[in-house]
């Protein structure tokens, strides 16, 4: 499996505000770049914290890039992943409609009338963990489905999870800017931080995007 984070932050390397609200860091040859990895892989993850803030489709906008992926006898859109320990993903929400296939991997801990509720909408679960979704054994079982590419898109909780357990292959970040500041917001990667055993990069190609810039870096194992 390969998996690919990316995200969009601010120059002082801030995904929103500190009230968590979507900020409009990048622009359209940004999300360009963005729907042509989303239609170039077998599915989207994001945590669930994602989902509750933005309530994303995580499907391929581009009518011609969908298109391709039809064409090369792949479903319509890449499949979507929700880590979701407790199961709190609404009933609802997007991801949970008829686009595309979700995952939602969730833990031991995870009320059963919630797990229950997902799966009715038709997401499939992948149980995984005690108390916190166990990313080794769900990422292990989603390869075994077949999910081979998976690009990440968030939030900063579930991207330093995928890093503490040596998940990542390769880093790409689109730095707008602006500066956004608060020591509240959330940033690249959250989570506990590290204190020792950093994960390090190789910067493998730079790209100017307007006022911005793409950096892409692949993980040193």
């Amino acid at each position: 499996m390969h998996v690919v984070v990316n995200a969009a932050m601010s120059a002082d390397g801030k995904l929103s505000t500190r009230e968590r609200t979507q900020l409009a860091i990048s622009g359209e040859p940004d999300f360009e770049r963005v729907d042509r990895l989303r239609a170039e892989s077998d599915a989207v993850a994001v945590g669930v914290g994602t989902v509750l803030a933005d309530d994303p489709s995580l499907t391929v906008k581009s009518s011609s890039l969908r298109a391709n992926r039809v064409d090369a006898g792949r479903a319509v859109n890449p499949a979507r992943i929700v880590a979701d320990s407790r199961a709190r993903t609404p009933a609802d929400a997007i991801v949970l409609d008829d686009a595309a296939e979700t995952y939602v991997l969730v833990s031991e801990a995870a009320p059963v009338e919630r797990r229950s509720a997902l799966a009715e909408r038709g997401a499939t679960l992948v149980t995984a963990g005690e108390e916190r979704v166990d990313l080794l054994r769900a990422f292990a079982t989603l390869q075994d489905e077949g999910l081979e590419a998976v690009m990440v898109e968030g939030g900063g909780e579930l991207i330093f999870s995928l890093f503490d357990t040596g998940l990542v292959d390769e880093l790409s970040v689109f730095v707008g800017p602006q500066i956004v500041g608060g020591r509240e917001a959330p940033t690249l990667a959250d989570g506990e931080g590290f204190v020792e055993a950093f994960p390090t990069l190789s910067l493998s190609d730079v790209e100017q995007v307007g006022d911005g810039v793409v950096l892409t870096w692949t993980v040193d194992r």
